[in-house]
């Protein structure tokens, strides 16, 4: 299978969230994907350390779990998926819809784009 988009060594910072994101402009996510197999760590702001595992798929669009620690020293969990778009400048854009799966168990949107 070929996937039309390689997220392999590509790096991410969120342009917009949902104000019950931990993620900000400060948080920086680094991609790796080995065939359709994609993982991230990432930090920054108010998360100490976190990772996603996911699978990307024919259209490049991603399923991932995440987990973080933040700066509270809570460990917080969620799901996500991912919709990417080519900007004009042949960066990629992901528009991501994402729902925490511990705490308020509440429901998101964000924008991240490559650096």
């Amino acid at each position: 299978m070929s996937f039309p988009i390689n997220y392999n060594n590509k790096t991410f910072r969120p342009y917009s969230n949902s104000t019950n994101s931990e993620t900000s402009s400060e948080t920086i996510f680094s991609y790796k994907q080995t065939s359709n197999i994609l993982s991230c760590k990432y930090a920054g702001g108010k998360i100490i350390e976190g990772h996603l595992i996911g699978l990307v798929n024919d259209k490049g669009e991603i399923d991932m779990s995440y987990h973080q620690i933040n700066t509270s020293g809570e460990l917080m969990t969620g799901i996500c998926k991912s919709i990417p778009e080519i900007m004009e400048n042949g960066k990629i854009r992901l528009h991501e819809s994402w729902q925490w799966t511990s705490g308020d168990k509440s429901k998101g949107e964000s924008i991240l784009e490559e650096i």
